[in-house]
Parts: structure tokens; C-alpha cells; sequence
């Protein structure tokens, strides 16, 4: 006759260290919080680099609109900054600092600003006033030549602040030359 067992013995310690049964949840367990700082810390890269590259257009094309304008206007100047604003969407133009300034170089070489102007008022972006004398390679701007000079300044604050807490401030400086005449006037 067959010996009958019972179905309910306690198991020996041994037999608990090699009982598998909750292993991937325990990996899980381990592994989830890597995945999701992960998984944010690239989200936040992402996006910041995402505020640059726009910032970087929004230079690019607000200089070449002005560069392409042998007479600029206030009222032309202001859809121009708008514009600017319009091309950082969908991120906050809250921390966003546009400046542009017409460069001119005389005979000798010796670069003044003509004129300049910032958008908004109060931006953190570094805009040197009219007729300051500022130092631009001759590679650039040759001398009795002139550039328009689109530089903006973005500060940028992730959304999540989970891997980037503290704000980043990105700065684009580009130099373009006047296409339709020898130098910019500003006209009130």
C-alpha cells in the first residue's frame, strides 16, 4: 500500500532560499526607480534641448528679417520681436532676451554701434547701447563694412525640475550682413 503524505507540511528553510517564485518582482523592484529617473533625466534633456534649438532659430531668422530691410521702422521692429516670441512656442517667452544692433565699421577698423535695441525692456540680454565701441573680428566685419548683429538669451526651467532643478540659460549670438544695402537705418 502506497504511504499517503500530507499535503500541508511546512517548508524547510532550504527550501525557501531556492523557491524562484518572486524574483521578478524583486528585479522589478530594484530596477523601477533607475528606469523612471532615467526615463525623466532624458525627458528634461530632451526639452532643454528642444528651448535651444529654437532659441538658435529664433536668432537665425529675426537677424536675416532685419538683414533684409535697408529701412527699419519701430512698427517693424516690434512685429519682428513678436515673431521672435512666436517662434520659441510652445515654451515661455517669460525669460526670453532679444537684442538687435546694426555694427559699423570705419575705415580704420574701429567698430561703433549705430543703433540697438532690446525686446522686452527689462530682458537679461546683454545689448550694447548706441555708439558704444565694441570689438568684432575683421573676418566678420571688414573695416567701412556693416553687420546687424541678433543675439538672444533664453532661461530655460524644466517643467519637471527632477533631474535639471536649477534654470539653464542658453545664449545665441550671430552676425549677419545687410542683403539689400550697405548698412541698416533705423527710421522712426
Amino acid at each position: 500500500m502506497p504511504r499517503m503524505t500530507s499535503p500541508a507540511r511546512p517548508k524547510r528553510l532550504s527550501q525557501f532560499w531556492r523557491d524562484r517564485r518572486g524574483v521578478s518582482a524583486v528585479e522589478f523592484a530594484l530596477l523601477a526607480p533607475v528606469l523612471v529617473l532615467f526615463y525623466c533625466g532624458m525627458a528634461e534633456l530632451t526639452q532643454a534641448m528642444m528651448a535651444q534649438r529654437r532659441l538658435n532659430h529664433l536668432a537665425s531668422s529675426v537677424g536675416d528679417v532685419v538683414a533684409r530691410t535697408p529701412e527699419l521702422t519701430d512698427a517693424r521692429l516690434d512685429d519682428v520681436f513678436h515673431v521672435g516670441d512666436t517662434l520659441m512656442s510652445p515654451f515661455s517667452t517669460t525669460k526670453l532676451g532679444i537684442c538687435l544692433a546694426s555694427i559699423v565699421s570705419d575705415a580704420t577698423g574701429k567698430d561703433t554701434v549705430d543703433w540697438s535695441q532690446k525686446y522686452p525692456a527689462g530682458a537679461a540680454v546683454d545689448c550694447p547701447a548706441k555708439g558704444a565701441v565694441v570689438s568684432i573680428d575683421a573676418g566678420v566685419l571688414p573695416a567701412s563694412q556693416s553687420v546687424v548683429m541678433s543675439k538672444a538669451s533664453y532661461g530655460y526651467v524644466s517643467p519637471l525640475k527632477f533631474v535639471m532643478p536649477a534654470e539653464i540659460v542658453f545664449n545665441r549670438t550671430l552676425y549677419l550682413r545687410p542683403r539689400l544695402s550697405d548698412k541698416i537705418t533705423r527710421v522712426p
